[in-house]
């Protein structure tokens, strides 16, 4: 399994971004899609996770600001985000929990990160 995230920039404070990611290979259930992010110095942190019914969850510090969404048929998540602030800049990783093969158990797979940076 793999996910692909792409999305990142250098954007001002204030502005948008828009991250993707698709998940490819074998999978035969996909329980949860997120996106999680890490600044430097600091603990990887969550930012939002979506359910395939299309629950979203939030962290309170993106609340309003940020929108996930997903797309079963691509099995792919997306990362609105809007009135960006300084402290959004990080690495955005893609995550999602899934099970492989019908007889695994399920387990966390994680994208590359990409990017955010957002000047003051």
């Amino acid at each position: 399994v793999q996910l692909q995230a792409s999305g990142g920039g250098l954007v001002q404070a204030g502005g948008s971004l828009r991250l993707s990611c698709a998940a490819s290979g074998s999978i035969f259930r996909i329980n949860l899609m997120g996106w999680y992010r890490q600044a430097p110095g600091k603990e990887r942190e969550l930012v939002a996770t979506i359910t395939t019914s299309g629950s979203p969850n939030y962290s309170d510090s993106v609340k309003g600001r940020f929108t996930i969404s997903n797309d079963n048929a691509q099995n792919a998540v997306f990362l609105e985000m809007n009135s960006l602030k300084p402290e959004d800049s990080g690495d955005y990783y893609c995550n999602a929990n899934l099970k492989r093969l019908w007889f695994e158990s399920d387990k966390n797979y994680w994208g590359q990160g990409t990017q955010v940076t957002v000047s003051s």
